[in-house]
């Protein structure tokens, strides 16, 4: 009795210290893709991985063309540095490889069409040119507007700046507070530092203008639902609704407009220069039906 007493003691134990040993394993990270990070985000691929410096270079082939004008601004290095903050949230590592390149191409085609000076008869064609600009050239204005929250810094100029440029006092100083860098007195910082300029616009994509709707980065990867009035409104999941987002108020609801056609035409394109293909492009890729989520102020020129 004593002996089979102790058997199932030295069983007991080994079952137990088993149980420890998996209670580490599964608390140990099975994958480490160099930021802190939960749940999904841990074991996908890095943006490094599916998106390399030279599909970068062929993306924005003429940015240091000598007639650009933010030449040996824009690099590759710049944006993954600003990338890196994010994806850890899910920018760019959300879903498998298809997705990550789908949202990638599509951040990158509103980017090229906000920074483009291509036109019809451009070398290498007019989608060749995206990052030839850096801000805004020549203003016509200040984009100052009273606010007590963001009042304008002496002497400062909000004019459009960066890879999704900034324009107005308000966003300047909304945007500096979400990426914690002074940019209401100091906006020409996104001008000068081009990590600064894509992680403007990475935090842009990854959040929302105005609560209970969906960010950029939502509806690429698919965690947005249209509510009833989005239905009614003829939001739709898709590419266009990317552009409802971000500029909905100046190129949606407006029939087959010029500046949301080049943003489509950007996205198709880079998808198949990444290697994608146009056939993974998604469904409903403009807002020419789509009512603005914020519609545009009545001088359109307020952005």
């Amino acid at each position: 009795m004593a002996m089979g007493a102790g058997r199932a003691c030295v069983l007991v134990l080994l079952v137990f210290l088993v149980g420890v040993n998996l209670s580490l394993a599964k608390k140990e990270k099975i994958c480490d893709r160099g930021w802190e990070c939960k749940g999904v985000f841990c074991c996908n691929k890095t943006i490094t991985e599916v998106f390399t410096v030279d599909q970068f270079e062929e993306l924005f082939p003429k940015r240091n063309t000598p007639i650009a004008h933010a030449v040996g601004f824009w690099d590759y290095k710049s944006f993954i540095l600003a990338a890196s903050l994010y994806e850890g949230i899910g920018f760019g590592t959300t879903g498998g490889p298809l997705v990550q390149q789908r949202e990638l191409a599509a951040f990158f085609a509103n980017v090229a069409a906000e920074t483009t000076c291509g036109y019809g008869v451009a070398t290498g064609g007019p989608l060749a040119w995206g990052l030839c600009y850096k801000e805004e050239m020549s203003p016509d204005q200040i984009y100052c507007q009273p606010s007590l929250l963001y009042p304008c810094a002496p002497g400062a100029s909000y004019q459009g700046r960066g890879a999704l440029p900034l324009y107005w006092n308000f966003n300047y100083g909304i945007i500096g507070e979400g990426i914690k860098v002074d940019l209401l007195n100091h906006p020409d910082y996104l001008s000068d530092n081009a990590t600064l300029a894509f992680q403007s616009a990475i935090w842009r994509w990854m959040n929302p203008i105005k609560p209970k709707q969906p960010s950029a980065h939502d509806v690429m990867v698919g965690n947005w639902k249209p509510t009833k009035n989005d239905t009614a409104s003829f939001r739709k999941p898709g590419f266009g609704m990317v552009i409802n987002v971000l500029n909905g108020g100046l190129e949606c609801g407006q029939g087959d407009v010029e500046k949301m056609q080049t943003r489509i035409s950007h996205y198709v394109h880079f998808l198949d220069l990444m290697g994608v293909g146009e056939q993974y492009s998604g469904e409903n890729l403009g807002c020419g039906e789509q009512v603005p989520l914020n519609p545009a102020p009545k001088d359109s020129s307020n952005r």
